[in-house]
């Protein structure tokens, strides 16, 4: 978003609401803490070093926002973003992922951030250089007009004959430029040579050959060159294809890559959910060993440390850590002390209730009311749902919530998909519009409620 960095804690806030309704406790924490990291930028250098972010713990049951909000600050402050599970590190039996492995997919994710940046600002003098490639497909023969053998040896021979060949070329090809511009030639199709990349190197039985911060292809690169290969395209898929192949010739990789170490640096989010289900009280059997080692290998990520990645050495200390669970069985207090310390600001969010389910249906920007109703516009049937319509559906919801498992506003993810699945199946050969209204929905779901175990099935 641009201008990010000029907004106050408050106007973050606001922008979180555009997409989240309620957790306003949850938002006000990671508006200040994404609002320090702004203010630490702008001081000297000796204070910089000192101040380090204050980490989030945020608790609460699923489906309630936690992961969107961290989801949605990333995506306005354009900062690298990461979700992890902190159970994929405590198989059993299982080669899993390395810790380390979270810190090098964030530097991944900035890599890609900067580049599409870069390759944006490229894009014209890039689409330029498509166009040439392009024309060079059409008129091959003409691409590199022949000098004559006798100009070799400062004659003059046949010099009228090649200057007007080569007026003539120009001609064309002036001719063809503004036909391809105009999309005349996009049905056409061309022979076009496009470079691939190296043949994957695959190592039996090191799946995580990068945890130790090797890219054998980029190692490789200079020794086995690129191979060519020449493909036959109809002209419209052409330029989409050559596009991002002359967007990143453009672009200086060595400078993209020290901007990205620097993004993830200094303004990347890890967000690591499912915390309570690595917390444990007392160390008895394997398991709890195992969630317990989890624990210790995240403290000094989390703490701060140096990560060695393909692209460099990454420094963990200003990155963002934000941590969720629903810790029901356990509690914050059941990790280990140390880990405890790095997470001191704790957001208790709240369940969600049938009024917050009417909210979600109809005020966020990307409301699922307002995404089905644009889903189905584009196949000419307007979705109406009324007052007594939402208040249904959130009603069905939040009771299904209360009686099966507490699954927060994904249970209407299920419910809206099982009301409209007979509209949307049979569009656009159906009316041109349709009103979803509380008789409406309660016809599309009566028997499916009143039968217990095919409610637990299908909703």
């Amino acid at each position: 978003m641009k201008n990010f960095d000029r907004l106050t804690p408050k106007q973050i806030v606001n922008e979180l609401d555009k997409f989240i309704v309620g957790q306003n406790e949850a938002k006000k924490a990671v508006a200040i803490a994404i609002r320090n990291r702004i203010r630490r930028q702008k001081l000297p250098d000796e204070w910089k070093k000192e101040i380090t972010p204050k980490n989030i713990l945020m608790i609460g049951p699923t489906g309630v926002g936690k992961t969107e909000i961290a989801r949605r600050l990333a995506q306005l402050s354009g900062s690298p973003f990461l979700k992890v599970e902190a159970t994929r590190f405590t198989e059993v039996g299982y080669v899993g992922k390395n810790v380390d492995s979270m810190i090098r997919e964030l530097v991944e994710i900035a890599v890609n951030m900067v580049k599409q940046k870069k390759m944006k600002e490229v894009e014209e003098k890039a689409k330029r250089n498509v166009e040439e490639r392009i024309l060079d497909a059409i008129l091959p023969s003409a691409k590199k007009p022949q000098i004559p053998f006798a100009n070799i040896f400062g004659m003059q021979l046949e010099k009228t004959q090649t200057v007007e060949e080569n007026v003539d070329f120009r001609g064309k090809r002036e001719e063809l430029r503004k036909k391809l511009r105009n999309g005349e030639l996009d049905n056409n199709e061309i022979e076009i040579e496009i470079e691939t990349g190296n043949s994957p190197i695959g190592f039996i039985g090191l799946p995580e050959m990068e945890d130790i911060g090797m890219d054998l292809s980029n190692v490789l690169g200079n020794i086995f060159p690129k191979q060519k290969k020449r493909r036959k395209m109809k002209i419209s898929d052409a330029k989409k294809v050559l596009l991002p192949i002359e967007e990143e010739k453009l672009i200086d990789m060595d400078e993209t890559v020290q901007e990205a170490l620097e993004l993830a640096q200094n303004r990347g989010i890890v967000f690591i959910d499912e915390m309570d289900k690595i917390a444990v009280k007392t160390s008895g059997g394997g398991q709890d060993i195992s969630r317990q080692g989890v624990q210790r290998d995240l403290l000094p990520i989390v703490e701060g440390t140096t990560i060695t990645t393909k692209y460099g050495p990454v420094k963990t200390d200003f990155i963002l850590f934000i941590a969720a669970g629903a810790f029901h069985v356990s509690k914050p207090s059941d990790l280990i002390p140390e880990l405890q310390g790095r997470f001191p600001i704790r957001v208790e969010l709240e369940p969600l209730t049938e009024n917050d389910f009417v909210r979600i249906l109809i005020e966020p920007e990307n409301a699922l009311t307002k995404q089905y109703q644009a889903l189905l516009y584009t196949e000419g049937v307007h979705l109406e749902f009324t007052e007594d319509g939402v208040r249904e559906i959130a009603k069905v919801s939040y009771k299904l919530n209360q009686k099966l498992e507490n699954i927060g506003a994904r249970r209407l993810y299920t419910v809206l998909e099982k009301i409209l699945e007979d509209v949307l199946f049979e569009a656009p050969d159906i009316e041109e519009r349709i009103v979803v209204d509380k008789e409406f929905v309660s016809k599309k779901l009566k028997d499916i409620i009143e039968d217990e175990d095919l409610t637990s099935y299908i909703l």
